[in-house]
C-alpha cells in the first residue's frame, strides 16, 4: 500500500474539504475553524492524556463536541482490576472552551461542576493538573503530573468520512512521554515516576458522522535500552491514503501499511474483551498477542447521544519491523486496545 505523505500548509480549502489525505511525523497542517463549513453542531474537539505504568494509569479528557461539552477522568488500578470514570458535562458550549488550534501550543481548560482540569505547555514540558470534588463516593481526586522527553516523531494523518466531503478527521497522536507526579484519592496516594511511566497524548479535531465504530492500540516501554512503542487504529474515516499505524523506535517514527484487530468471541459470537486478542498487518511488519488485565468499560447516554467503550488494558508480546529491516522482538509490552462506538 502506498501513502501519502502530507506537505505544509493549510487543512481545508475555502470549501470546507481536506486539501491533503495522508499521514506526517510531525504536525504540519494548519487547522482554521473559520475554514469548516460545516454545522458547528458536528464540530468534535479533544485533548486526550494516558499516563500508565504495570500499576495503574490515569486518563484526562478535555473535549467540546458542539453540544456538550466533557471534562472526564478514569483511574485504573491493575493489581485489583478496578476502575472508575467520572465525567462532569457541559451543555452546547459551541466553541466556548477555546480548544487549541494547535497540538503545540495554547491551555485548555475545563471548569464546570465541581471539576477543574487544565493543560499547560510549561518550559519543562506538558503540565496536567486536575481536582474533582466527590470522584469516587464523597472522596475527591487531585494531582499533577509533568509530561517531557517527548519523542521527536509522532503520528499525524487527515482522513476524510466517505459519505460528505466536509466530514473529515486531523488527528495527532505522541507515544512514548516519559511522567512524573503524583495524584491523590481520598487518603491514598500515587506515585508516578519516570522510571515506570508513559504517557500518550491524542489531540483530535474534525467534523464526524453521527455514528461511528473505531479500534484504537498503542502501546510504550523500553527494550534493552532503547525505547520502543507503536500506534495502531482504524474506523476514523477513509484510510485508503494513509493510516494511522507506526511502529516507534528511540523516538523515530516508522509506517506501516493495514493492522487488523482480531477481537475474540465466545461460543455465543459476543465479543470476549478478556481473552487473547491478535494483532497483524497486511505488510507482515507487525504482529503481536494481547493479554488482558482490564476492561475499562464505560456507558453513557444523553438524549439521543450514546457511547460506548471497551478500553482494555494488558500486554503485548510479538514483534515489529522498522523501516531498516531490523526486527525488534518484545514481550509483555503494557498498553490497551479499544473499541468504542459513538452515536454523536
Amino acid at each position: 500500500m502506498k501513502q501519502y505523505k502530507l506537505s505544509r500548509g493549510p487543512l481545508l480549502n475555502k470549501k470546507g474539504h481536506l486539501i491533503e489525505k495522508g499521514y506526517s511525523k510531525h504536525f504540519v497542517k494548519v487547522y482554521d475553524r473559520n475554514r469548516i463549513k460545516s454545522s458547528r453542531l458536528k464540530l468534535k474537539e479533544w485533548d486526550y492524556y494516558l499516563i500508565y505504568n504495570d500499576q495503574f494509569s490515569i486518563a484526562l479528557t478535555v473535549a467540546d463536541n458542539g453540544y456538550v461539552g466533557l471534562g472526564s477522568i478514569s483511574l485504573m488500578d491493575f493489581t485489583d482490576r478496578t476502575y472508575k470514570t467520572s465525567s462532569r458535562l457541559m451543555m452546547l458550549p459551541l466553541g466556548k472552551l477555546r480548544m487549541p488550534t494547535s497540538s503545540s501550543f495554547g491551555p485548555v481548560s475545563y471548569k464546570h461542576k465541581n471539576v477543574t482540569i487544565d493543560f499547560k505547555h510549561t518550559p519543562n514540558g506538558r503540565l496536567l493538573t486536575f481536582n474533582m470534588e466527590a470522584f469516587k463516593g464523597s472522596q475527591p481526586l487531585k494531582g499533577e503530573i509533568l509530561l517531557y522527553d517527548v519523542p521527536k516523531e509522532s503520528m499525524v494523518i487527515t482522513v476524510p468520512f466517505p459519505k460528505h466531503k466536509r466530514q473529515f478527521f486531523y488527528n495527532h497522536k505522541i507515544v512514548g512521554m516519559k511522567a512524573k507526579g503524583q495524584l491523590v484519592l481520598g487518603d491514598q496516594t500515587f506515585d508516578f515516576t519516570p522510571e515506570e511511566t508513559t504517557a500518550i497524548f491524542d489531540w483530535g479535531r474534525g467534523v464526524w458522522p453521527y455514528k461511528n465504530t473505531w479500534y484504537w492500540s498503542s502501546a510504550s516501554g523500553t527494550k534493552d535500552g532503547h525505547k520502543i512503542g507503536f500506534n495502531l487504529g482504524y474506523g476514523f474515516g477513509d484510510t485508503r491514503n494513509a493510516t494511522e499505524n507506526m511502529l516507534f523506535y528511540d523516538n523515530k517514527g516508522h509506517k506501516i501499511s493495514h493492522v487488523y484487530f482480531d477481537v475474540p468471541r465466545d461460543a455465543t459470537g459476543k465479543a470476549d474483551y478478556m481473552a487473547t486478542w491478535t494483532f497483524t498487518s497486511s505488510d507482515q511488519r507487525f504482529s503481536a498477542q494481547f493479554s488482558p488485565c482490564l476492561d475499562r468499560q464505560d456507558k453513557a447516554s444523553l438524549a439521543f447521544m450514546s457511547s460506548n467503550q471497551h478500553q482494555v488494558f494488558g500486554y503485548f508480546t510479538g514483534h515489529m519491523i522498522l523501516d531498516s529491516g531490523k526486527r525488534v522482538e518484545f514481550k509483555d509490552l503494557m498498553g490497551f486496545a479499544e473499541q468504542v462506538t459513538n452515536k454523536w
